[in-house]
């Protein structure tokens, strides 16, 4: 091991607070691995959440390990270092138990990096009774684990909370069985929410999509069923170990999951279902816990501001002393109360997220913000001293014409305008990301808009806003977005590219590995699917009825709107 890495481990954990050390051989070893920088890693609330859960337990010490950062990495390769954790400096290879943490498809490259670097074989059929076993949660591996099905022994389908206890229950009685590892993962099988992809066979057409997804053996479930926490008040989310060194430097806090806003377009949406808020009083009494830390308070939810006590929450945060900021809000229902208690909390750039730059494309996706909510937010900005704008936009959306990148032109220009005539002479930012269809969605049918025309589309953008002063536009690599369209929506074969671009250098190598496997891009990314073909993720149940996203699929195209959640609603099956 190389000690000046033992080191900066060493020191980091030495920066931190929260941090669980167990006593060594009292407990079984997992460490929680996040396949990006440390940096990014500690600001996922989700890590934060599952490393409390497994310490608590009477029988596990958890870990975590990052993917080391450019500078670590040279050291790493040059001294053939395996990946550490950042508790005991122990390498990874060292432990039983191995959980990934997956929220952006670019990390699958990651993941595989770290296992290859730590001395661990990639596939998971090469792995004996002595190696990790290698599971994964997180967002991607709930709405389509396949790409890495050769790779991770299970996959926790939905929220950790429900399901790990469970898991880890299953995995520690085998170890007092002494049952072999084919035994522990066809238990692993039957705990509701793990989907051990080595138990199922996927068959083909001769035309390359998917015949059929079946299970091997009688205890394995034919469909995986999504779990997730009903009652959040039951399960805390907030920052456990408080660091400095993060992306956000927030104490976070969650005080809402899920969403019922019905956007078409997005994952989330649909794969964290039904829309549940905390009690005022659980967060209240978790902000009061982070009063120690001196930190600002960053709320963590789909939307913030339909939290539907924001007020009473924000007056609270202030009121204690504390700043805050949010993970986002919606501008048909941001309050003065939240804009201005983010503004004394030094917020100097409101974010709005209307995705299109015309109504017609915002019918399509169900947005549900218009034009009228926008600058009702520049208002409520500018009243409260806020100079600067970002908006968010997507290209490449379906049903999308010319006239509508028309429309983000013209959007961008009256905001700017609205915007100096409001007296604000600060800068309006667009963040523009080609959009992906993920699965799950009522767009998982349709193709992902095609690279030339979306690269022109963006490039057409730049060159009519980037003349305007105060006016910037950060745009996405298509480049990045394309592998990550492939990725979202493949299946095993993709995964095989993934293995194969990784013994090539990694993600830049990834076209080269689909055309040496003869994989087809366009298969993934330009088809638009029959209604009846049969997914990868198809044997993935999210609870609600598959009718119901088809249903929204035709909506889209007629440009309907869909209401969103309410008390009593039973449309898409999942309440």
């Amino acid at each position: 091991m190389d000690w000046a890495l033992r080191k900066k481990l060493q020191q980091r954990l030495a920066a931190e607070q929260g941090y669980y050390i167990f006593p060594a051989g009292t407990r079984t070893r997992c460490a929680l691995v996040y396949p990006n920088s440390y940096y990014v890693g500690m600001s996922n609330l989700g890590l934060h959440v599952i490393y409390d859960l497994l310490n608590r337990r009477g029988d596990v010490a958890c870990e975590r390990a990052f993917q080391p950062d450019r500078q670590e990495q040279a050291r790493y390769e040059a001294t053939g270092t395996p990946v550490m954790t950042v508790e005991t400096q122990t390498p990874l290879y060292e432990f039983p138990l191995l959980a990934f943490v997956l929220s952006f498809e670019m990390d699958y490259f990651n993941l595989l990096a770290m296992l290859s670097q730590s001395k661990i074989k990639l596939r998971a059929a090469e792995r004996g009774e002595r190696d990790p076993l290698v599971i994964a949660g997180g967002p991607c591996a709930t709405f389509n684990p396949e790409p890495l099905a050769a790779v991770v022994d299970a996959f926790i389908i939905g929220e950790g909370e429900v399901v790990m206890p469970a898991l880890m229950d299953t995995y520690q009685q085998a170890l007092r069985d002494g049952a072999d590892k084919e035994t522990l993962l066809h238990r692993l099988a039957q705990v509701p929410g793990v989907y051990v992809p080595s138990l199922y066979q996927v068959s083909y057409h001769e035309d390359g999509t998917v015949a059929e997804v079946l299970p091997t053996a009688d205890d394995v479930p034919a469909v995986v069923h999504r779990q997730y926490v009903k009652d959040l008040d039951q399960w805390p989310a907030h920052t456990v170990v408080v660091t400095d060194d993060t992306e956000f430097n927030f104490y976070l806090i969650e005080t809402a999951r899920g969403c019922g806003r019905h956007c078409r377009f997005c994952m989330a949406g649909y794969c964290f279902r039904v829309p549940r808020n905390r009690s005022l009083a659980v967060v209240e009494q978790e902000v009061r816990e982070a009063k120690q830390y001196g930190k600002k308070v960053g709320l963590m939810g789909a939307a913030i501001s339909d939290y539907p006590e924001v007020d009473e929450l924000c007056r609270f945060i202030l009121g204690e002393g504390l700043t805050m900021s949010v993970a986002s809000f919606r501008a048909d229902s941001v309050t003065s109360e939240l804009v201005d208690s983010l503004a004394q909390s030094g917020l100097r750039t409101l974010t709005l997220a209307p995705e299109a730059g015309t109504s017609r494309m915002r019918s399509v996706i169900n947005k549900g913000i218009e034009e009228e909510h926008l600058f009702h937010s520049i208002d409520l900005g500018v009243a409260a001293g806020i100079r600067n704008f970002r908006l968010y936009i997507m290209v490449g959306l379906p049903y999308e014409r010319e006239e509508d990148i028309d429309g983000i032109i013209d959007l961008a220009n009256r905001v700017k305008d609205y915007m100096e005539g409001k007296g604000s002479k600060g800068t309006l930012t667009l963040s523009v990301n080609p959009f992906i269809p993920k699965p799950f969605t009522p767009f998982q049918w349709l193709p992902m808009g095609e690279r030339k025309l979306v690269t022109k589309q963006l490039k057409r953008l730049e060159q009519s806003l980037r003349k305007r002063k105060h006016m910037i536009v950060n745009i996405e690599s298509p480049k990045e977005a394309y592998i990550q369209g492939v990725i979202a929506r493949g299946d095993r074969r993709v995964g095989e590219a993934l293995l194969r671009a990784h013994e090539m250098g990694g993600s830049k190598a990834f076209k080269r590995a689909m055309k040496e496997l003869k994989l087809d891009p366009a298969f993934y990314l330009y088809r638009e699917r029959p209604l009846s073909e049969v997914f990868p993720w198809d044997h993935l149940d999210m609870g609600f009825m598959k009718t119901y996203i088809r249903d929204e699929l035709q909506k889209a195209a007629a440009m309907k709107p869909t209401l969103r959640c309410f008390p009593g609603c039973h449309r898409c099956g999942v309440c």
